[in-house]
């Protein structure tokens, strides 16, 4: 009896490693568009000033999960007034542009410093 049952998990495991890899990289078209939008946001090296996660950096302000009205983030990218260089249409076009911002959108909030662990535990 020992025997079949360790037979039979290792039949499980190997089912599951075949199976596993086929599930685990199926992704809803809702995956799929927030990685295209996000691979756009990279494109353009947005995250070398405002983080992967539009979440701000040093060299960057914080852009989601909140960013401008749409209008208003498309003005403020062709006619930047600090350090941001200009992007025209020519060199980011409207689509594009318009990718970003959903991306930027999609960011979800981040996470309360007490809320974290380790984090909560510094500040005591």
């Amino acid at each position: 009896m020992f025997y079949q049952l360790k037979m039979f998990s290792r039949f499980l495991f190997i089912a599951f490693a075949c199976i596993a890899p086929v599930s685990c990289n199926a992704q809803t078209g809702d995956a799929k568009q927030k990685d295209s939008q996000r691979a756009v946001f990279v494109k353009y090296g947005c995250y070398e000033c405002h983080g992967y996660e539009g979440q701000g950096a040093e060299t960057g302000p914080r852009l989601a999960p909140d960013p401008l009205p749409l209008e208003a983030f498309m003005y403020y990218v062709r006619h930047p007034a600090r350090r941001m260089p200009p992007y025209a249409p020519s060199v980011l076009p409207d689509e594009d542009l318009e990718e970003i911002y959903q991306y930027l959108l999609s960011r979800s909030a981040a996470q309360a410093v007490d809320d974290i662990p380790l984090l909560a535990a510094r500040k005591e």
